[in-house]
Parts: structure tokens; sequence; C-alpha cells
């Protein structure tokens, strides 16, 4: 749908919504990715939440990695949801249309989340650092306050830089055409469709990917830098090895959300827009969520005693009914 309006002088036609191609180029296993995205998005809303009731209802994990770990499922949880949602409702109309604002909104919150849980990862490294150089005073360095404030600035930081790119992207005109060759509204996508000069925009751009990208994962590599140089000075291997242990997981969780949106990042500022993209944003907007609540517990002996704790509690409870 457009709308004809006055830019620089003359008549031109506005985009008032766009056309999500989504995976409508694979009408041969339509079904089977429409049954394996539910699936996965059921498990992460299912994993997620689970994780995030765990910590809220055992005191034993009412830490400070704990309260960081409740706040990654969360934003996991709100990442997913402003995609795939739409993304499985567009499997199987025959018109896969968003509105401009409707656009405009998905791109606000799936920003938002992701800027913050870079962010994010950057506080539960310098965590870690805490805790491993320097535990003696751990609980007086990492104290509630600090926390909140630590997650509080990594919502702030991650709506901050968000809201810049909505802004600039509400100073481009979309006169045609309105296709966009993704499963949700991608900016680099949106730039390809605008009709504006989008220079300020893609310096914008490589502005916040050097706070938030490259600033975050030296933060955290300069945090691992001296866990290691800590972790050596431990003379026991029994030590040493349980100190890498408690690190293994978020370097795991690091990995996966650097190196993937590296590679979306990459591919989408060279102008990519091939199947292999989709998929690769599937894995960076859906299956890492997904992962992440598997990858800080299934090795995590506190997280497998508080479910067992809570298996307890929930059998006596139907014990006494």
């Amino acid at each position: 749908m457009s709308t004809a309006v006055a830019i620089w002088g003359r008549n031109v036609t506005k985009i008032t919504q766009f056309i999500l191609l989504g995976f409508s180029d694979f009408p041969r296993i339509t079904t089977m990715l429409f049954v394996i995205f539910l699936v996965i998005y059921l498990l992460t809303l299912t994993w997620n939440l689970s994780l995030i009731a765990l910590i809220r209802l055992d005191a034993h994990l009412h830490t400070p990695m704990y309260f960081f770990l409740s706040n990654l499922s969360f934003i996991d949880l709100c990442f997913v949801t402003s995609t795939a949602p739409k993304m499985l409702s567009t499997f199987f109309q025959e018109k896969q249309t968003i509105s401009f604002v409707g656009c405009i909104v998905q791109f606000f919150f799936s920003a938002t989340m992701a800027l913050s849980e870079s962010c994010l990862m950057t506080a539960m490294a310098y965590d870690r650092y805490a805790a491993i150089c320097n535990p003696l005073l751990y609980s007086s360095v990492m104290s509630p306050t600090l926390c909140a404030q630590m997650v509080m600035g990594t919502y702030i930081a991650g709506l901050t830089g968000s809201l810049s790119q909505i802004c600039a992207l509400l100073q481009l005109h979309f006169c045609g055409p309105n296709v966009i060759r993704h499963f949700f509204c991608d900016i680099s996508q949106l730039l390809n469709l605008s009709c504006s000069n989008t220079f300020s925009v893609q310096v914008l751009l490589v502005i916040l990917t050097m706070f938030f990208g490259i600033v975050n994962a030296s933060a955290i590599m300069l945090s691992y830098g001296f866990i290691v140089l800590s972790v050596m000075k431990i003379t026991s291997a029994k030590g040493r090895s349980k100190a890498f242990n408690t690190c293994a997981s978020h370097l795991t969780a690091v990995s996966l959300f650097y190196s993937s949106g590296i590679f979306v990042y990459l591919r989408s500022s060279s102008g990519g827009s091939s199947s292999l993209d989709r998929f690769a944003s599937v894995f960076y907007t859906v299956v890492i969520p997904m992962l992440n609540p598997l990858i800080y517990s299934l090795r995590n002996q506190e997280i497998k005693d508080a479910m067992k704790r809570l298996q307890k509690k929930i059998v006596c409870c139907l014990g006494h009914r």
C-alpha cells in the first residue's frame, strides 16, 4: 500500500506497508519450517521462563551471577518474541505484509533487546572477574545496588541505541519497492529500500557497532584475560578446573552471540539477502535464545540442585493435599 506525498517539491509515492518475503521461496518445505520454528519458539519460552521462575523461587540462587542470568533469560524472551510470532504468522498468509509503523516497532524492540544483551554479557563478564580475581571482596564489590544499576544501565544503553536508529530511520523516505527479503524488519533491508540518502544512518550504525560490538567485546576479553592470569596462579588442578568451569558457560554464550552477530552484520552490511542470510538470522534471533538456558544449566550443579529442591517442594505440597 502507498500514498502520494510531496517530497523535495515533487510528488512521489510513500510506502505505508512492506511485504515480508520470509521463507516463501521454499514452498515445498513450508510446513516443515513452520513446525521447526514453532517448536523452537515454544521451547525458548518454556526454558527461559522456567529458569527465571527457578532463580526467583530458590533462595540459594539469589546471587549476582543468577540475577544477571535471569535478566539474560528475560532479554532472550523479549528478543525472540519481537520476531518469531510475526514470522510464524506469515507462513500461511497469501500476503505477508507488515505496516510501516509495525515494521518500526518490531525493529525497535528487536534492536533494544540485542543491544541490551551485548551490554549484559559485559556485565556478566565483570561479575566473573570480580568473583575469581577478588573472591574475598566479591560480596562487597558486587552489592545488590551495583548489580541493579548495572542491569538498568544495560537496558538504558540498549534503549538509547535503538531510539537513535529509529529517529534516523524516520528521517528517511520510502518510495518503493516495498519487498523486504527477510522474515523481519532488518535495518539493512530498510536502508536498501529507502529513496533517501542513507549515509548519515550508515555512519550511525558504524558508531553503534563500535560501541556495542567492539567496546563490549574488548571489555569481555580484558576481563577474561585477568581471569586467566588469576586462575593460572591457583596451585591445585581441582581449583583451576572449578574456576574455569564457572566461566565456561558464559564464554560459550558470548562466543555464540558474537560470532553469529558478526556473521549476520557482515552479510547484511554487504547487502546480502539470500536464503543463507535468513537462516543465519534465525540462528541469531531464535536459536541462540533457546540455547542460552541450556548452556547455563546443563553443567551447572547449583541449577541442578535447585531443580531437585523445587521438585521435593512440589512433591511435598501434593502429598499434603
